[in-house]
């Protein structure tokens, strides 16, 4: 029983020092998992590549035909025939419609029944100046020899020249028939509709059957218009138009394919707006009111897919660069960077990142310029700007870079930058970034920017 008891006693020192052995590695593991650590700042980052940059004017244009013209009927009737469909190509002189034409018919026999009338009673004109022309000739020669009075002269002479004035009164009268029969002919012509020029049939107004009325108005029996080639109708915002100027590239997608482009190149940037057609002369525009002017181009449409009043969602090229090097514009320092209130104390988790990336005493390279790059810069071309470089030990350096075009949402880089570099776009923790990072994710998406 003793020694029992004397070897529970020698045990218990043992477990109380393995105990506290086992409090103790956990405290260290603990202390290990549980304390705060130093970590490398995070940055959401973009690569320097190549591509294409351009800086452009977003308008929304119409799509309309390069001529387009009304054919009207010019005389009136019922419409007795239609040899055109819609969507019919027809070529200058075709004939297009008919209009009943029995009484510009009936019109034309009258004239010419007028006319012969006209020529019988010249004929009977003629027979009587005849004759009195012997009288007056016979009196003439009996006074000369005194053998007839001077009353008989007279009156001999004087039916001589009614019978002259009868003859050109009825000459007279035989030319306006003949007006009034050419006038009756054009009218009769009238009744057959051919068409002015070579176009397609875009829209038939008047339908077989129906009469139309030229007496007040011409009325529209079809339109015909060319679509070998259209012209788009571009609408430029007052605070675009300065910037725009004929011969500038411009190229549109439509709402059915926006995937193809068409170029073309400006014809004509209209100089009022539309609006002025409107307007009278005492009325006072309102400050309030977008005000757009027209920008004209044309575009070959041999395919026929262009239609008439199809929308075009058009990009007038203001510059443009190929294959440089680009960067997002929110890479850029000056458009990184929240404004902050003058009394606003610095925030201490900035101060400390800034503590990091930049040692005491580090200044950025300052970036030297060739007189080619001054020149540039000169002509506002291009212009020096900061940008952070994302190194190797997981710091941002901050380095000057000559900024070529600058479209809002990506930058040319013409100089201090190479393929692959990466740029600091927002401090990952830098929640007032969030505008950036979506300007980032919106230029990450392709197609043309948007003009801010």
């Amino acid at each position: 029983m003793e020694q029992i008891i004397l070897l529970m006693v020698k045990i218990k020192p043992i477990k109380i020092l393995l105990a506290l052995l086992c409090a103790a590695a956990i405290a260290v593991t603990a202390w290990y998992f549980l304390s705060p650590k130093e970590q490398a700042p995070q940055y959401i980052t973009a690569s320097v590549a190549k591509g294409d940059i351009e800086d452009s004017v977003l308008a929304t244009g119409i799509l309309e035909a390069t001529k387009m013209v009304s054919v009207g009927a010019q005389v009136s009737g019922q419409v007795k025939k239609m040899y055109v469909e819609l969507g019919d190509q027809v070529k200058q002189g075709q004939l297009i419609a008919e209009i009943d034409s029995v009484r510009q018919k009936n019109d034309v026999k009258t004239a010419e029944a007028s006319i012969k009338n006209q020529q019988a009673q010249l004929a009977v004109r003629q027979a009587n100046l005849a004759k009195v022309e012997a009288e007056y000739r016979r009196q003439q020669a009996m006074f000369a020899e005194d053998a007839t009075s001077k009353a008989e002269l007279e009156g001999a002479m004087a039916s001589y020249k009614t019978a002259q004035a009868e003859i050109v009164a009825i000459n007279a009268q035989i030319e306006q028939s003949r007006l009034t029969l050419a006038t009756a002919k054009e009218d009769l012509g009238y009744t057959q509709i051919v068409a002015p020029m070579d176009g397609t049939v875009v829209a038939i107004v008047t339908e077989e059957g129906q009469t139309v009325n030229a007496n007040q108005s011409a009325p529209t029996i079809v339109k015909l218009a060319k679509l070998d080639t259209m012209t788009v109708k571009a609408e430029i915002s007052e605070a675009d138009v300065m910037k725009v100027q004929e011969g500038q590239t411009v190229y549109f997608t439509t709402l059915g394919n926006n995937e193809k482009k068409y170029y073309a190149t400006l014809r004509q940037v209209e100089p009022a707006p539309n609006s002025i057609n409107t307007e009278t002369s005492n009325s006072s525009s309102s400050s309030s009111t977008a005000v757009y002017y027209n920008a004209l181009f044309d575009v070959p449409n041999e395919d026929g897919k262009l239609r008439i009043d199809m929308t075009a969602q058009v990009y007038i090229v203001l510059n443009e660069a190929r294959n440089t090097l680009t960067i997002p514009a929110s890479a850029i320092q000056a458009s990184n960077r929240p404004a902050r209130a003058a009394n606003a104390p610095p925030r201490p988790e900035r101060s400390e990142r800034t503590n990091q990336e930049r040692p005491q005493g580090e200044r950025p390279a300052r970036l030297e310029l060739n007189a080619a790059e001054k020149a540039l810069v000169d002509q506002g071309q291009a212009s020096v700007a900061m940008v952070r470089v994302l190194q190797a030990d997981g710091t941002a350096k901050p380095q000057q870079v000559l900024i070529g075009l600058n479209n809002r949402a990506n930058a040319q880089v013409i100089r201090g930058l190479n393929q692959g570099d990466q740029v600091v776009i927002a401090d990952a923790a830098d929640t007032s970034n969030d505008a950036a990072k979506r300007s980032t994710s919106r230029a990450g998406a392709g197609g043309p920017p948007m003009r801010m």
